[in-house]
Protein backbone atom coordinates (compact mmCIF):
# COMPACT_ATOMS: atom_id res chain seq x y z
CA UNK A 1 0.00 0.00 0.00
CA UNK A 2 1.26 3.74 -0.46
CA UNK A 3 0.84 6.09 2.53
CA UNK A 4 -1.01 8.68 2.43
CA UNK A 5 -1.24 12.39 4.04
CA UNK A 6 -4.31 13.51 5.87
CA UNK A 7 -5.50 17.04 6.45
CA UNK A 8 -3.92 17.23 9.56
CA UNK A 9 -0.57 18.14 8.17
CA UNK A 10 0.82 21.10 9.78
CA UNK A 11 3.11 21.51 6.82
CA UNK A 12 6.21 21.49 8.84
CA UNK A 13 8.80 20.57 6.00
CA UNK A 14 10.03 17.51 7.70
CA UNK A 15 8.79 14.60 5.63
CA UNK A 16 9.91 15.83 2.44
CA UNK A 17 13.52 15.15 2.33
CA UNK A 18 13.22 12.09 3.68
CA UNK A 19 11.46 10.46 1.08
CA UNK A 20 13.88 8.21 -1.04
CA UNK A 21 11.28 8.15 -3.94
CA UNK A 22 10.75 11.77 -4.32
CA UNK A 23 7.14 11.31 -3.55
CA UNK A 24 6.15 13.93 -1.07
CA UNK A 25 5.42 17.15 -2.68
CA UNK A 26 3.44 20.06 -1.40
CA UNK A 27 -0.46 20.41 -2.59
CA UNK A 28 -3.16 23.02 -2.91
CA UNK A 29 -3.31 22.95 0.76
CA UNK A 30 -0.78 20.41 2.21
CA UNK A 31 1.89 18.10 1.77
CA UNK A 32 0.79 14.86 -0.74
CA UNK A 33 1.95 11.39 -1.49
CA UNK A 34 2.50 10.40 -5.08
CA UNK A 35 1.07 6.74 -4.64
CA UNK A 36 3.02 5.90 -7.71
CA UNK A 37 6.13 6.50 -6.62
CA UNK A 38 5.75 5.59 -2.77
CA UNK A 39 7.19 2.02 -1.89
CA UNK A 40 6.71 2.72 1.68
CA UNK A 41 10.34 2.60 1.71
CA UNK A 42 10.88 -0.74 0.85
CA UNK A 43 13.78 -1.19 -1.08
CA UNK A 44 15.80 1.86 0.90
CA UNK A 45 14.75 1.10 4.88
CA UNK A 46 12.91 -1.05 7.43
CA UNK A 47 10.34 1.35 7.88
CA UNK A 48 8.50 4.88 6.06
CA UNK A 49 10.95 7.44 6.90
CA UNK A 50 7.96 10.07 6.62
CA UNK A 51 5.93 7.98 9.14
CA UNK A 52 9.33 8.11 11.48
CA UNK A 53 9.79 11.90 11.33
CA UNK A 54 6.37 13.50 11.03
CA UNK A 55 5.23 14.92 14.50
CA UNK A 56 1.61 14.71 13.97
CA UNK A 57 1.33 11.33 12.82
CA UNK A 58 -0.46 12.62 10.08
CA UNK A 59 0.53 9.67 7.55
CA UNK A 60 -1.33 6.59 7.58
CA UNK A 61 -1.98 3.71 4.55
CA UNK A 62 -3.46 4.83 2.01
CA UNK A 63 -6.54 1.94 1.75
CA UNK A 64 -7.26 3.23 -2.08
CA UNK A 65 -3.80 2.02 -3.25
CA UNK A 66 -3.53 -1.84 -1.52
CA UNK A 67 0.22 -3.43 -2.92
CA UNK A 68 1.48 -6.23 -1.25
CA UNK A 69 5.25 -6.21 0.01
CA UNK A 70 6.17 -7.74 -3.29
CA UNK A 71 4.54 -5.40 -5.55
CA UNK A 72 6.38 -2.40 -3.43
CA UNK A 73 9.68 -4.17 -4.10
CA UNK A 74 8.82 -4.56 -8.03
CA UNK A 75 8.11 -0.54 -8.20
CA UNK A 76 11.17 0.15 -6.28
CA UNK A 77 12.82 -1.36 -8.95
CA UNK A 78 11.23 -0.27 -11.43
CA UNK A 79 11.60 3.49 -9.53
CA UNK A 80 15.55 2.86 -9.77
CA UNK A 81 15.80 1.74 -13.37
CA UNK A 82 14.15 5.43 -14.22
CA UNK A 83 11.11 3.87 -15.31
CA UNK A 84 7.50 5.13 -15.38
CA UNK A 85 5.10 3.37 -12.64
CA UNK A 86 1.63 3.31 -14.41
CA UNK A 87 -1.38 4.66 -12.55
CA UNK A 88 -3.29 1.90 -10.28
CA UNK A 89 -6.54 0.51 -11.10
CA UNK A 90 -8.49 3.24 -8.64
CA UNK A 91 -7.40 5.42 -11.06
CA UNK A 92 -4.53 7.42 -9.75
Amino acid sequence: MALMITDECINCDVCEPECPNQAISMGPEFYVIDPRRCTECVGHFDEPQCVQVCPVECIPINPAHAESREELQAKYERLQRGETVPATASGD
